[in-house]
């Protein structure tokens, strides 16, 4: 039986240790050809996994002393953080209606709301590009904060819902004969119940905008207001010539915040998640 137990144990932990493996060698090897040499790197005989010659900081050089990534970075942050704000101020409320005061309309209307995140942005980034135009916001950050709500504000509000919906309306009645006001009990109640639910939408349409590359090349051409998408692409991609090692560098050094993040509220995240998915 103690056999038994064993065999299962260390299925277990190789089963774990080889995703562990799986899903950090991208960051393993993002470190490595950050520091590789060129003369290193593309040499078929080196090994790809290890350092053959000395590391160099000249990628790191090159990415931040002749390009201009710092500025995509702030780009990045600011329109992150703008689309944030704009969904938890619209996502929230709406969700909060829909699960509570929409009654049997609210699911069928959550559902059409889902329905427009499903839209593919190739077939909206053209009449996009029309109401970017009209609003003379070309070339500008400010296109990017306008846009990218369209498409997080419906998701965010429909896995909202349905985590609102996993919790008891007794909690807010209750409170309310405690001598609350529904908005008193929304605040003091509903709102620390849903915390899983608001800080999943947060980081859902956070990196959703760090990643999205389509709108960011299609509205913002001038180099001062890229984001990271596409400033890094179309700086260290010039003709035929690919600078891979600061282009990992690039990469390195926003994937590994984020998947701090990501690890920082993983339990919340997953909650909000799947309480969203099953009562939603």
């Amino acid at each position: 039986m103690k056999l038994q137990q064993a065999g299962k144990l260390g299925l277990n932990y190789a089963v774990i240790t080889f995703f562990v493996i799986f899903t950090a060698f991208p960051f393993y090897w993002m470190l490595i050809a950050t520091f590789k040499s060129s003369s290193d790197l593309y040499k078929p005989a080196n090994n790809p996994f290890i350092f053959n010659q000395p590391p160099t900081m000249e990628n790191l050089n090159l990415l931040f002393n002749q390009t201009d990534y710092r500025l995509f970075v702030f780009n990045s942050l600011f329109v992150g953080l703008m689309v944030v704000l704009i969904t938890l101020v619209l996502a929230v409320p709406a969700a909060y209606s829909l699960a509570r005061l929409a009654g049997r309309w609210g699911e069928q209307l959550g559902i059409v709301m889902f329905m427009v995140y499903l839209i593919p942005p190739t077939l909206l980034f053209i009449p996009m590009s029309r109401v970017v135009a009209i609003l003379g916001l070309r070339d500008s950050v400010w296109s990017l904060v306008l846009v990218y709500p369209t498409f997080t504000v419906p998701f965010c509000t429909w896995l909202l819902m349905g985590f609102m919906k996993s919790i008891p309306p007794d909690v807010e009645e209750q409170a309310m004969v405690d001598g609350y006001s529904r908005f008193g009990a929304i605040i003091r109640v509903m709102f620390p119940l849903a915390l899983p639910g608001i800080l999943t939408i947060i980081v859902f349409a956070f990196t959703l905008t760090m990643h999205e590359f389509i709108y960011a090349l299609a509205f913002i051409t001038a180099t001062s207001q890229k984001v990271i998408s596409t400033g890094v692409t179309t700086e260290l991609i010039r003709g035929d010539v690919f600078f891979w090692q600061s282009i990992m560098a690039a990469g390195l050094l926003v994937a590994v915040p984020v998947a701090l993040v990501y690890n920082l509220f993983l339990d919340k995240f997953i909650a909000g998640f799947t309480l969203g998915a099953v009562k939603g």
